[in-house]
């Protein structure tokens, strides 16, 4: 077997090997080669693994995004995607040496993160991925949606802490392509695990609404400037209102979108497709029990391709030391880390000292975005902590500026 990269002339077989192995057809593109969520794939940066008489049995691909880590630092991270084998060359080691390849064409562009959402739960962890962010659904009905009175109160003279000046404007897809491009950038580059949606993704159509040009209604909010700040993409069939997804840096912002399509007549039930799961909505409802939480599952995966480098890149906010005792198995890989805190800048160096944590690199990818406490995953037996006191610190010392959350899907 071979594993090549691919060039452009290799589109379409691409597409054809990895629909194959999923069971699916291709959709048939858009004029211009948009609207399919194939039509931003890089084809510098994917695989094939072909037999020796030269026929593709399997897919892997990488997208170029950028993660935003908590402490609102901004760094590069290859988005791994349309990863597939055919149904007769299963279990035959075909992933394995794919994403065995993918890792050290990673390494050699120089990243130190890989990202990925993961079709089934078992499958990537064994290559060192862990779940970093996780996502909800929210479902509210109408007759229960009512607003609670907010019980905190400003300072004299100002207004209560989370209301609103500004207003929404309602607006069709097609008509605010270059709004929502420029709030959803305003929004990833503030929250922790999120991604970015490069223009082209935009341009094309790529991916799921809003992105693609699947009709929607958006909910365009704007400040007391006329300034946009925020949206709710969302469709409305057989009495469901669904949203796709709420963008906005400002919790207030939020609230007014979410009064909007909760106050939207004829509809029986709203939906929040990516609900993030430490939202303060539920509190806000006047019935803490009308939002009733489903699909609670993982959505981004964390690959650390260089533990000092990763760990040294994200922001910190409490001072400490702690020695990880870090293991690769899929890579063949073992280090021993000292991870010094400083006044929010991290140091992370070899060293032979004792350690204070002994965990998989797929754990450390889990913890790296502060989505997942280091303590869950003591308590799981997962990793181990050779020291009492040790989860308490490794939690205040892991934790994120906000909660993470990704919604991006690629």
């Amino acid at each position: 077997m071979e594993i090549r990269s691919t060039t452009d002339e290799d589109l379409d077989i691409f597409v054809d090997t990895l629909h194959a192995a999923f069971g699916r057809f291709p959709e048939t593109p858009a004029e211009g080669g948009g609207g399919v969520w194939w039509s931003a794939l890089e084809m510098d940066r994917n695989l094939l693994a072909m037999t020796a008489d030269g026929r593709p049995v399997g897919t892997a691909g990488a997208y170029s995004f950028t993660l935003t880590l908590p402490g609102e630092t901004l760094v590069p991270a290859a988005g791994v995607t349309a990863v597939g084998v055919l149904p007769t060359h299963r279990r035959q080691g075909v992933l394995s040496a794919m994403m065995r390849h993918q890792l050290a064409e990673l390494r050699a562009r120089g990243e130190f993160l890989s990202v990925l959402l993961a079709s089934e739960a078992p499958i990537y962890g064994r290559f060192g991925y862990g779940p970093a962010t996780y996502t909800q659904r929210l479902t509210v009905p109408r007759h229960q949606a009512a607003f609670a009175l907010p019980r905190a109160h400003g300072t004299a003279g100002a207004p209560a802490s989370g209301s609103d000046t500004g207003s929404v404007e309602l607006l069709r897809r097609a008509e605010c392509g270059e709004i929502l491009e420029e709030v959803y950038d305003r929004y990833r580059r503030t929250q922790p695990g999120a991604l970015s949606r490069p223009h082209r993704w935009w341009a094309l159509g790529a991916g799921q609404p809003p992105l693609s040009p699947a009709p929607r209604y958006i909910a365009v909010h704007q400040d007391a400037d006329g300034v946009p700040d925020g949206y709710a993409s969302y469709s409305v069939e057989s009495g469901t209102l669904t949203v796709d997804e709420t963008i906005t840096t400002d919790d207030a912002v939020f609230t007014a979108l979410a009064r909007f399509v909760l106050e939207h007549d004829l509809v029986t039930q709203v939906v929040f497709k990516h609900f993030p799961p430490e939202h303060p909505l539920r509190w806000q409802l006047a019935d803490f029990r009308a939002g009733e939480v489903s699909d609670d599952t993982d959505w981004l995966w964390v690959r650390l391709l260089d533990v000092p480098r990763a760990l040294t890149a994200r922001g910190w906010f409490m001072d400490g030391e702690l020695v990880l005792d870090v293991d690769d198995p899929f890579l063949g890989e073992h280090g021993r880390y000292l991870l010094t805190v400083r006044d929010g800048k991290a140091d992370c160096v070899p060293t032979d000292g004792e350690p204070d944590l002994s965990l998989d690199v797929s754990d450390l990818g889990a913890v790296y975005l502060g989505g997942t406490a280091p303590s869950t995953l003591i308590r799981a037996g997962h990793i181990r902590a050779h020291r009492p006191g040790t989860a308490t610190l490794a939690d205040a010392l892991f934790r994120a500026d906000r909660s993470s959350h990704c919604l991006h899907w690629f």
